[in-house]
């Protein structure tokens, strides 16, 4: 009988509706039914976020984070919904977390080292299993983490400062290559020349044309900022990606010309040690087998992108605030005279440079670039008493959970901020844990040495007819912070400390 009732020849849906129920109603209740799986589905997670409805609820919040730029939605929909709070992003379960108790869990856990993105997109810029910073194989980040965490420690870190000291003085002695016809200084140029001559210098060793190869990075940010996220429909139109194609291959076939050359230079080396260094290992590495060409290739690219990417405009921003706060300009000047006096800036200095330390966490703190962090739950997990399935994706919205979190005054640009210690777990500008920023300590180092150097030489201003200040800047917050290279606000004046007029170089 029951086999009679499943066999769509004998089965019919009208038999089984009593006589007395028009057949009209028959739509109603199936819409009826509809709406209450929708509700049930919705009631099924207990995260707060936008409603499923239908699947519009997913492409709503996917269409967001197109439109408004990763950073601005994650502060859209925290603010919305709270600081612990679920949207879609391809399609795909994503938490956005601005709360420090949970992004702390986040860090700590080995379960929490992937990252996510679109495969496509991944593999469009070379970063699909490759590389460091979206390598969302586990296994294959292992074996090339070693290799980064080598050449950002110990040795290179000390090499570090005198290189970047020199690089510093070398590039502000040609100031008039970054300058306008008023003479005030592209400052953002200026600092990514600096930083991507410092990274060449410890790195890879190998001549380059750094105007060429900085206007080639940016090309390539924008590529990854815009692809990260594409559904899979976006890689299918030619005309779509062109352009972003373009900009990827012209990085890659620089670098790929400058890492020919670094190895013919180690076939023809006399002594293989004159040239051991990040790029030597790694192509090492591949001898060996141990690396393909590939991932060798990525990982070189990204070692020299990382610093001129981000660094570069972390830097930009602290000359602002500086030029926009004279006591704190003060501070810095006199510790740098009891420091460092006269002399150039030596890695004992770092440790002692506190308010200079304070200047870069403020700065970083009140006005971050990279202020996201990615992650993907490799297994089910509860936090902060939510259920976490395995595969969600997670967004800690650090540079948000900066602003609500402990610090006594989160919305001026303040050294009290800093007066005390602060636990790490309220402060993560470079994040921690297995997956944390594994060029921070350079970072750091890298800072103070320019920030020391340059304010050594020079007073720094803002342009007075601007009229503007850094709250105010034209900025894009997507994938990371950058203000808007479409505006003249990226220029300032450099003032040497012995004069009172503007240089003239």
């Amino acid at each position: 009988m029951v086999l009679e009732m499943l066999n769509p020849m004998h089965y019919n849906i009208t038999s089984m509706v009593p006589e007395a129920v028009p057949l009209a109603t028959m739509p109603i209740l199936l819409f009826t039914g509809l709406l209450l799986f929708i509700w049930n589905y919705e009631d099924t997670s207990s995260i707060p976020g936008p409603g499923y409805c239908m699947g519009i609820g997913p492409l709503i919040s996917h269409c967001r984070f197109l439109w408004m730029g990763v950073g601005n939605a994650c502060n859209y929909y925290n603010k919305m919904y709270g600081e612990f709070m679920r949207v879609w992003i391809c399609g795909e379960e994503t938490l956005i977390i601005s709360k420090s108790s949970s992004m702390f869990h986040v860090m700590k856990h080995n379960h929490y080292i992937s990252r996510f993105g679109s495969k496509l997109g991944l593999q469009f810029i070379g970063m699909h299993e490759n590389g460091i910073i979206f390598n969302n194989n586990t296994a294959l980040w292992k074996v090339v983490r070693p290799f980064f965490i080598k050449a950002l420690s110990g040795p290179g870190l000390v090499r570090m400062v005198k290189i970047c000291a020199e690089s510093i003085i070398t590039h502000l002695d040609r100031l008039e290559e970054v300058k306008n016809e008023s003479g005030s200084v592209d400052v953002l140029t200026l600092m990514r020349r600096i930083m991507l001559d410092t990274s060449n210098m410890l790195f890879l060793r190998t001549p380059l044309d750094e105007n060429a190869i900085v206007v080639k990075i940016q090309g390539y940010f924008d590529a990854w900022q815009a692809l990260l996220f594409k559904p899979d429909i976006f890689f299918k139109i030619s005309w779509l990606y062109k352009k972003y194609e373009k900009s990827v291959k012209d990085l890659k076939d620089a670098i790929e010309i400058l890492i020919e050359e670094k190895r013919h230079r180690i076939s023809t080396a006399d002594k293989l040690e004159d040239c051991m260094d990040f790029a030597t290992e790694l192509i090492f590495a591949e001898k060996r087998g141990d690396l393909t060409r590939e991932n060798v290739n990525q990982c070189i690219l990204e070692m020299l992108i990382a610093a001129p990417d981000t660094m570069s405009v972390s830097v930009f921003f602290m000359l602002l605030l500086i030029a926009e706060h004279p006591k704190v300009e003060e501070a810095i000047m006199k510790e740098i005279q009891t420091v460092v006096g006269e002399r150039d800036i030596r890695i004992d200095d770092i440790q002692k440079l506190k308010v200079v330390e304070n200047v870069i966490y403020e700065s970083m703190r009140y006005q971050p670039v990279v202020d996201l962090v990615m992650r993907k739950a490799l297994q089910d997990d509860v936090i902060d008493g939510y259920p976490v399935k395995k595969g969600t994706n997670i967004i800690l919205n650090i540079g948000r959970m900066h602003r609500l979190e402990f610090f006594p005054k989160p919305n001026e640009f303040t050294l009290e901020n800093f007066a005390k210690n602060v636990p790490y777990r309220y402060f993560q500008p470079f994040g921690f844990g297995p997956r944390g920023c594994v060029g921070k300590y350079i970072a750091m180092v890298m800072m103070k040495v320019i920030l020391v150097t340059l304010l050594k030489r020079f007073r720094v201003q803002t342009l007075k007819s601007q009229g503007r200040c850094i709250e105010k800047m034209q900025k894009i917050n997507d994938l990371a912070v950058h203000p808007d290279e479409n505006t003249n606000f990226l220029n300032m004046i450099f003032i040497p400390r012995n004069s009172d007029k503007c240089l003239e170089c």
